[in-house]
C-alpha cells in the first residue's frame, strides 16, 4: 500500500531532501543551460574586467601625480621656443641687424668702414646671412666690440678675422677715431628661418641644429 512522505519515517525525509538539493545543485553546475553556471562565468569575465581596469587606473595615476611636473616643463619649453625665436628670428630684419651692429660699434668707440652682404646660404632649417665687414679703431675697442656683439639677443657669429697695422696713407683717406690703432677685417654671420625667396630644405628625421654664438 502507498505511504504519503509525510507518513514516511524522519530520517527517510531528511535522505530525500538531501537527495533533491544534491540533484539541483549538481544540475545548476553541470548543466549547459544552467543560470549558476552562466552566472560563475559572467562572474570570471567582470574579475578579469576589474583587474585589467585597475592596472590602467593604477598606470594613469603616475600621470596624474606627474601632472604639475609636465606642465612646468612644457611652460619652460615654452619660454625656451620664444627665446630662440629672438635669437633666430624667422625673417631677416636686416634693418634692425644692422642698427644692432652699428650701435655695438659705437658704444665700443670704433667705426665700420665697409659691411658688404654675402650670398644666403641655406641649412637643414635655417639660413645664413654672412656679411664682410672692414673697421678700424683702438685694439681693446675691437675686442670690446667683439664682446658687445655676444651680448646682443640676436645670434650672430664672428669669424675671418685678420688685424693690420695702420699704414701712412691709411690715416689720409678717411677721418678716425681717436686712439685708433688697427685695422680689422671679419666675416659676421646672423640666422634666420624663414627666407622668401626660397622654400627651406628640409630633411626628415633630423633635428634642427641651433647656432652658437662665439
Amino acid at each position: 500500500m502507498a505511504t504519503s512522505f509525510r507518513e514516511m519515517p524522519w530520517y527517510l525525509q531528511v535522505l530525500i531532501f538531501f537527495g533533491l538539493a544534491v540533484v539541483i545543485v549538481a544540475g545548476g553546475e553541470w548543466l549547459p543551460i544552467s543560470p549558476v553556471k552562466s552566472a560563475r562565468a559572467q562572474l570570471v569575465t567582470l574579475n578579469q574586467q576589474q583587474q585589467t581596469l585597475t592596472q590602467q587606473v593604477n598606470s594613469l595615476e603616475v600621470y596624474r601625480r606627474r601632472f604639475a611636473e609636465f606642465r612646468a616643463e612644457t611652460d619652460a619649453m615654452q619660454k625656451q621656443l620664444e627665446t630662440l625665436k629672438a635669437i633666430v628670428p624667422a625673417d631677416k630684419d636686416l634693418d634692425e641687424f644692422l642698427r644692432m651692429v652699428q650701435g655695438a660699434a659705437a658704444s665700443s668707440g670704433i667705426e665700420i668702414r665697409k659691411m658688404a652682404s654675402g650670398n644666403i646660404v641655406p641649412r637643414d632649417y635655417h639660413y645664413e646671412m654672412p656679411f664682410a665687414v672692414e673697421l678700424d679703431g683702438p685694439y681693446y675697442g675691437v675686442l670690446d666690440f667683439f664682446g658687445r656683439l655676444s651680448r646682443l639677443s640676436r645670434v650672430i657669429n664672428v669669424g675671418d678675422v685678420a688685424f693690420t697695422g695702420l699704414a701712412p696713407t691709411d690715416k689720409t683717406k678717411v677721418p678716425e677715431r681717436p686712439g685708433t690703432t688697427v685695422k680689422a677685417t671679419l666675416t659676421l654671420v646672423t640666422f634666420f628661418t624663414n627666407n622668401d625667396d626660397a622654400p627651406a630644405p628640409t630633411t626628415p628625421g633630423k633635428t634642427p641644429p641651433v647656432p652658437v654664438k662665439r
